[in-house]
């Protein structure tokens, strides 16, 4: 992208409509690493690829808790998801205090799309650089959400964010079908699958780059990390050697069909 009159601030619009500080702000999310989001008719899953800014550093923490029934996945800046994830535990708290009862996810989703549209309209501010697929269950049932940093919020059944999360799309869209009726344990190698799909071909998922949270209608929402995600990485690769190469889709089959409509810096690594 090329520096131009109408990339300095995010409150004015190019002759063409556009906005560029937001539009720099999605390019934030390419750069980081993966994330992908599943739903069922009984649970919610978030999977997320852990990278390590320095060889000899810590993996950088890619979902976050946000309350028993509800998370976040990141990709992008992790500074601006830490601020984003602590306006939502505060709106959670709040609905706790005042109501007696967990926030509805998309109560607390919209909440953040106000609170980054707000940067689009005033001088000097700028658009938080980072993704979230917030995954939660309320009184009507499971959801996933993506939050955009212009201030979208959509609703999907399967969605991914981050570096190559095009390739995960294309799984989820193949395989989407399958989703609602899904037992728990199915989804998760579905995501699985969709998040190997955005590695490179020398690349394999690990318990060191993996992490993966679920919630359910009797569950609460629940991290697994490390050696908690090798059962369902064992899984995994049995699956795949029973279907052959790396790229045949590795969880139950499903129709091809199109997506549902409401549809680093490693940054967050």
């Amino acid at each position: 992208m090329f520096r131009n009159n109408y990339d300095n601030d995010s409150v004015t619009f190019s002759p063409q409509g556009r906005i560029f500080q937001v539009e720099y702000a999605l390019e934030a999310i390419k750069q980081g690493s993966a994330a992908v989001g599943l739903v069922s008719n009984t649970h919610a899953v978030l999977i997320a690829l852990k990278r390590n800014a320095e060889e000899l550093g810590s993996y950088q923490k890619k979902i976050i808790g946000i309350d028993t029934h509800l998370g976040v996945a990141l990709a992008g800046l992790a500074p601006d998801a830490r601020v984003l994830s602590n306006f939502m535990r505060q709106q959670s708290m709040s609905s706790r205090f005042l109501y007696n009862r967990p926030v509805p996810v998309a109560r607390v989703v919209n909440a953040i799309a106000d609170k980054a549209q707000v940067n689009t309209q005033h001088y000097g501010r700028r658009p938080y650089g980072v993704g979230l697929l917030v995954a939660g269950v309320d009184e009507t049932g499971p959801h996933l959400w993506e939050f955009q940093p212009s201030g979208m919020v959509l609703e999907y059944r399967g969605a991914a964010i981050g570096a190559r999360s095009q390739s995960a799309k294309t799984y989820l869209e193949r395989n989407y079908e399958s989703f609602g009726d899904a037992t728990r344990e199915e989804l998760v190698l579905h995501g699985l699958t969709a998040l190997r799909d955005t590695l490179a071909q020398d690349k394999e998922l690990t318990t060191a780059n993996v992490s993966l949270a679920i919630v359910g209608k009797d569950e609460k929402f629940k991290l697994y990390d490390g050696d908690e995600v090798a059962e369902w990485l064992e899984k995994l690769g049995n699956t795949q050697s029973s279907r052959g190469s790396r790229g045949a889709a590795a969880a139950p089959p499903a129709p091809e069909a199109a997506a549902p409509a409401g549809d680093s810096m490693d940054v967050d690594a």
